[in-house]
């Protein structure tokens, strides 16, 4: 089935959706013992949050750079996640989306949540013809994150390592069948409109 070329895909249930971060142990541990985040985890600073398991992978090495090495599977209210998506904008100037350069950076400066799209990724971690969403949260979006959103945290740093040794074993087939199942997210066009870039 062809893919939309700015699409979200995502494990959702009828109330959340999970998303996936990497940290050091000394966040990421707490957070999976816990189900939320510790005090260590900075309120204040832009976090990124991703739907995409692969793309997660290759942003993190499958759990082996440094800092990133505990993967998070994080799951949120749909309620929240849809909010950041609307209070978004997209990371970048794009034309025909914003009158001009000027208004992109002032609703950039006044978003709580950025979007970037970002070729998504295969088991080997190529790039693959279309886009993936990745949302950053900063600000009420990242505090509502981590103290309202979030409905539990799982490590699945087991999982990121089991599938990376089936991929470099070649048996691609089995890796596939481990892989976290995502499919299209249901959102209303008008709701990403804005986002489209």
């Amino acid at each position: 089935m062809e893919q939309p070329q700015r699409g979200i895909r995502a494990v959702y249930t009828d109330s959340t959706v999970t998303v996936y971060q990497a940290y050091s142990p000394e966040i990421g541990l707490p957070a999976v013992r816990e189900g939320r985040f510790p005090a260590l985890w900075k309120r204040d600073r832009m976090t990124w949050i991703k739907p995409s398991f692969l793309w997660m992978m290759y942003r993190c090495g499958w759990g082996a750079k440094e800092g990133q090495e505990v993967v998070l599977a994080v799951e949120i209210s749909r309620d929240g996640f849809d909010w950041a998506l609307r209070n978004a904008c997209l990371s970048s100037y794009a034309r025909g989306v914003h009158a001009d350069r000027a208004t992109w950076q002032r609703q950039l400066k006044r978003a709580p949540a950025r979007v970037q799209w970002d070729p998504e990724r295969d088991l080997r971690l190529q790039p693959l013809p279309y886009r993936s969403l990745q949302l950053g949260l900063s600000g009420e979006a990242a505090r509502r994150y981590a103290d309202e959103w979030t409905v539990a945290i799982r490590g699945v740093t087991p999982l990121a390592h089991e599938i990376q040794a089936l991929v470099r074993s070649g048996d691609l087939d089995s890796a596939d069948r481990l892989l976290p199942q995502e499919h299209a997210y249901p959102v209303e066009d008008a709701c990403l409109a804005h986002l489209r870039g």
